[in-house]
């Protein structure tokens, strides 16, 4: 028989408060949490997919969005060791495999590269509204 987590050990093992995990179930829908009853259960899979999540939002900052987007790319079968997950270490992080490397690159960058993207592209674009400016005779300020 397989081993299977109720929400509350989840929640308990990944250190998560409830609500956390019941909104990352409606975000990531590669989540496979059956409902037993009242209790909610989660399979070894699940649980690496959980662990996952936790690392990409609380710890590498990426955005929900972001991480969707990752998890996407990443090999599903990354969760393959199974035995490990119930365990209090989390697992080692697979690689991404994205279809887009720009899209992956810029999912990919911390918070701070990608800010500094944006406001580097703002500044472009500002010195590039400015330049039409001057062309069409009405000074920038």
């Amino acid at each position: 028989m397989k081993r299977t987590l109720k929400a509350a050990e989840v929640c308990k093992q990944l250190d998560l408060p409830p609500y956390v995990l019941r909104y990352w179930e409606t975000e990531f829908p590669m989540l496979q949490g059956k409902g037993n009853g009242a209790a909610r259960t989660f399979s070894a899979e699940d649980v690496a997919i959980l662990r996952r999540i936790q690392q990409l939002l609380y710890e590498e900052g990426y955005t929900i969005a972001g991480a969707k987007k990752k998890l996407e790319g990443e090999p599903t079968g990354h969760a393959a060791a199974a035995p490990s997950l119930f365990a209090e270490s989390a697992p080692a992080a697979a690689q991404p495999a994205g279809d887009d490397p720009a899209v992956a690159a810029a999912l990919d960058s911390p918070p701070d590269e990608r800010i500094e993207t944006l406001r580097n592209g703002i500044a472009a674009a500002l010195a590039e509204t400015r330049s039409i400016l001057e062309l069409l005779g009405k000074p920038g300020r």
